[in-house]
Parts: structure tokens; C-alpha cells; sequence
């Protein structure tokens, strides 16, 4: 996958696109996968990189969604724990078991806890990962030996998934290519042409270079999350805005505060929250917050107190409390959530996806998450190629492999993320065993990735490779902007690019990460 490829392709064709799908998070690669795996002729843009924004920013979980059974929005839940069961099996090499612990500390959760779990098993049918069963403390305390002992009654352990969520993205991409699509990142629409009343295209403007584009297609798909609206407001100056912005935040901190595989899940916190401490990259991720925000932006920052927040919940639960001086980095994630009502608590608007085709013919969709993405883009496909007259065409993602499908690995393996282009980086060692060398002491990146991503996963950008093609950003910023100067220098190598660029990019780069790390 190569983005000079993908640009040439791009000013060589005069024609019509069959889609263009404006939005390179989880929903428009979704489309674009779906759309090109159709066989129609697709674009994707997206103004800045693959997943920069939210989806690249999740809990890391590919689950069902324990709080809205709890809710009894039970068709969103068994919707999820199909796409999840279709997920781990078309993309294995990124998507895993994964057991959860709920802790119990008064006597009426346990049945609760057990009986609801045992809905959740029963609604996954087939795709269920494990039958969920009920622990008595000593067990409890044997799956989380850093679980806080005082008052607990015992727990109940259950299943779902887990991902590594840019990856994913990377991936789908790559899939898109595969079957014959068009990805570019760092294009970014500017305008939308009109036929009449009817949409007929894009303007859209290469950020690289600054050059403007006339790109026509059948059908335009919005699929740009957080900024649906400007998207409909283009469109129409007039259209009322539908997307209500909710931040989560997420906590790294070192694998000492949950040793063990097991992740934790408190149920119910003080404001209604989920709580989640899981086991990711050898790191603990812990989250999530759910606050309203009136603005929305490719780099959120996360408020005081939400990071007092999860320290605070963390404590309650953990043997050891975490304090700011522990944690690694911190980030936060925007969700497009959707709200064609009135409602004013972000916890009760829909997290649902809403699809719909506007007069002039732009179909938008939005909301969903992660876990449901294949399903958000078979409907939004299904809907488009009506509005655009196109030949009808059954999807096949159900059971499509993406790109870099394994599913025998070593999982303590490094590269096992990248599937089977794992033996491609390899090969590079080879060819340079210098290549093999760790990029930081403290974490698993080795020099021949940066070659591999800038070659074959279009990354434009010392950020592109430290944040979402390796997670590094998240896992540790402060060794992440240790890395980025040998970063920037292999990147230079592969982009012809001068000193002057290294220098813009550290320095870009580490204004950024900074911003991840707690003083």
C-alpha cells in the first residue's frame, strides 16, 4: 500500500468513481471495504491519517457491551457479539480471547452478576467465546491477585474480546487495496459538486502538496464520526447538527498493578460508567469516562478530573493505588454520538448507528463502534448503491479475510500484530540485521517497522508510526519521544527527505506527545 501509487492511480483516472467515502476511521474503512470487496470502483479521504482520530483512542475491546444488556438494549447487544464472533474469525491475528473478572463486594451482585452473564453467553450463541461462570473469593483473588481483598465476596469471570484497534485500521485499509480500492490519507475534503440538486462528487485538497481536485462519483458516503456535521453543513449551510461529542479517557500504566492475563470490570461506578482495567502490549489500560464536550478536535486532551477519576475508581478496586506519577500516558478519545432528539445526558443518547440519505443524495452514517463497524458499512453499502443506481451486489465481508489474516502465531512474539506480513519484516532484518535493533529499552519496536510502514502501510509522518502504526504514543509518551528523532531519521531515508524535515518532525512530534504525559 503505497500512497504515490495511490495518488497516481488517482489523477490517471478521469472517470466516475462508483463511491467515494469521505472518513478513514473504523466506519469509512468499513465502507471501503465493504464497497470495493463489492467489486464498485471506490475512494476513500481522509484529512489526516487512518484512525487519527477516535478510532484509534477506544478501550481496545471487541465486545457486546455488558452496560447495554444491563440497559436492555438487547438487540445492540447481540448485534455486537455477532460482528464480535465474526471479527475474531476474519482478523485473528488482531482480535483475542479475552477473560473479565467481574469483583463482587455486595452480596446481591453475585446472582445478579451471574444470571446476567449467563444472558450474555446465551445471546452470543455460536460466536460465544467461553461460558461465564461464578468464583468464589479465593478464586476471584487467584485470577487478580492485586484485586483489593477487603469486603469482597467473590466474582464472576466472562468473556469477550480484544483488539489493538489502529492496527485494525492499518489493516482495512490494506484489505481496501486489495480488493481494488483507492485509500489516501492526508486528503481532505473541501467542498462537495452538485449536478442539479444532486451530489455528484468531491473537491478535495492533497495536504501534502496543497493541490486542489475535482473528483466526481456516483455516490458520496459521509463517514467522517465527530465531524458528520461539517460534512452535512457543507451540503447544506442550514442542516441542523446531529452529532452530541462525548469524551473517554484511558490511563497506561506499568503491568505490576495487574499481573496475570485476566481483566477487570466494575459494572457500575459512581456516574454510571463502566469500568475496565485490561492487560494490553504488557501495559494496563484503564478506563473509561463519558463527559459531554462542545467542541470536537483530532487531538482531545483529557480534563483534570477525569484522570482523578479513573486514579480514583483504580484505587478502590487495585491493592496498589495509582497515582499520576504512574501512569504512562493518558489519552482521549471523541464518540460521535448521535442525537436527533433532546436528549441532554450523553449517557442516554444512542450509541446505536444512524444512517441517512440526504435529499441532494449524501449518505451519512455514524454513531456504532468498533465492535459492529462490518455490520454500520453492509447497511450503508446496501443504502448507497440504490442512491446511486448501481448494479446490486451482495456483501461478503461476513466472512472476508483482511489483510494479514493468521491465525497460528507465537503470541509472545513482537510482530505478531502484523499477521502474515510479519515474515516481510523479517526478510528486511535479514537483508540488515542493524534493523533488528530496538528503537527504546523500554518497548518491543525494532528499526525495521519504521522501513515497513513507510513502504507498505502509508505512514507520512514520524507521529503516523510512533501513535497508530506502532502504539508507542500510548504505551509510554516519554519514551515514545525518545524514540523519535532515529524515527524521523529512517522515515527520512525512505522519503528522500532533508534534515530540515527530521528536525519539523521531532519537534511536531513531541509538542504532541507531551501533551499524553501527566507533570
Amino acid at each position: 500500500m503505497n500512497r504515490h501509487e495511490m495518488l497516481k492511480g488517482l489523477e490517471q483516472y478521469g472517470g466516475y468513481w462508483d463511491f467515494i467515502v469521505v472518513g478513514g476511521g473504523a466506519t469509512g474503512l468499513g465502507v471501503g471495504v465493504d464497497a470495493a470487496s463489492r467489486g464498485y470502483k471506490t475512494l476513500l479521504l481522509e484529512q489526516d491519517d487512518f484512525s487519527k482520530g477516535t478510532s484509534s483512542r477506544s478501550t481496545k475491546l471487541v465486545h457486546g457491551g455488558v452496560r447495554y444488556l444491563r440497559q436492555g438494549n438487547v438487540s445492540l447487544v447481540i448485534e455486537a457479539l455477532h460482528e464480535r464472533g465474526l471479527l475474531i474469525h476474519n482478523a485473528p491475528h488482531l482480535v483475542s480471547h479475552q477473560a473479565f473478572i467481574v469483583p463482587n463486594y455486595v452480596w446481591w451482585d453475585g446472582p445478579f452478576y451471574g444470571a446476567g452473564m449467563k444472558v450474555y453467553d446465551l445471546l452470543a450463541g455460536k460466536l460465544g467465546l467461553g461460558p461465564s461462570k461464578r468464583l468464589s473469593k479465593q478464586e476471584t483473588l487467584a485470577h487478580i491477585p492485586t484485586l483489593e481483598p477487603e469486603g469482597l465476596r467473590g466474582g464472576v469471570v466472562y468473556y469477550d474480546g480484544q483488539f489493538d484497534d489502529s492496527r485494525l485500521a492499518v489493516n482495512l485499509a490494506q484489505t481496501m487495496v486489495d480488493y481494488g480500492g483507492s485509500p489516501l490519507n492526508y486528503f481532505k475534503v473541501t467542498g462537495l459538486i452538485k449536478s442539479g440538486e444532486m451530489i455528484h462528487g468531491v473537491v478535495a485538497r492533497d495536504m501534502e502538496t496543497g493541490r486542489d481536485y475535482e473528483i466526481n462519483a456516483r455516490v458520496v458516503v459521509n463517514a467522517t464520526g465527530v465531524f458528520t456535521d461539517s460534512i452535512l453543513q457543507m451540503e447544506n449551510p442550514r442542516a441542523k447538527k446531529i452529532i452530541c461529542p462525548s469524551q473517554g479517557v484511558h490511563l497506561i500504566l506499568d503491568k505490576e498493578f495487574l499481573p496475570g492475563e485476566d481483566a477487570v470490570m466494575v459494572p457500575q461506578t459512581e456516574d454510571g460508567r463502566v469500568l475496565f482495567a485490561v492487560p494490553w502490549h504488557n501495559k494496563v489500560i484503564v478506563g473509561t469516562t463519558d463527559t459531554p464536550v462542545s467542541q470536537v478536535s483530532l487531538e482531545p486532551r483529557a480534563l483534570d478530573f477525569e484522570i482523578d477519576f479513573i486514579l480514583k475508581h483504580a484505587a478502590v478496586y487495585l491493592t496498589k493505588d495509582p497515582t499520576r506519577a504512574d501512569v504512562k500516558s493518558v489519552f482521549a478519545g471523541l464518540r460521535p454520538l448521535v442525537n436527533v432528539g433532546d436528549g441532554k445526558n450523553t449517557a442516554a443518547i444512542s450509541r446505536d448507528h444512524y444512517l441517512v440519505v440526504s435529499e441532494s443524495g449524501l449518505v451519512t452514517i455514524t454513531g456504532g463502534k468498533w465492535t459492529t463497524y462490518r455490520k454500520m458499512a453492509e447497511d450503508t453499502v446496501n443504502h448507497a448503491m440504490l442512491v446511486a443506481g448501481l448494479d446490486e451486489r451482495d456483501c461478503v465481508t461476513k466472512n472476508l479475510r483482511i489483510h494479514g489474516w493468521l491465525k497460528h502465531y507465537d503470541r509472545q512474539n513482537p510482530l505478531r500484530f502484523y499477521g502474515s506480513d510479519a515474515v516481510f519484516i523479517k526478510k528486511l532484518v535479514n537483508s540488515d540485521p542493524a534493523l533488528a535493533q530496538k528503537l527504546h529499552p523500554k518497548l518491543d519496536c525494532i528499526k525495521a517497522e519504521v522501513i515497513w510502514a513507510v513502504r507498505e502501510e502509508m505512514a507520512r509522518s514520524v507521529e503516523d508510526f510512533l501513535a497508530r502504526r506502532t502504539r508507542a504514543l500510548l504505551l509510554d509518551a516519554g519514551a515514545s519521544i525518545e524514540m523519535a528523532p532515529e524515527v524521523a531519521r529512517l522515515m527520512a531515508a525512505e522519503l528522500d527527505a532533508d534534515s530540515d524535515w527530521q528536525k519539523a518532525q521531532v519537534e511536531q512530534y513531541s509538542m504532541i506527545a507531551r501533551g499524553y504525559m501527566l507533570s
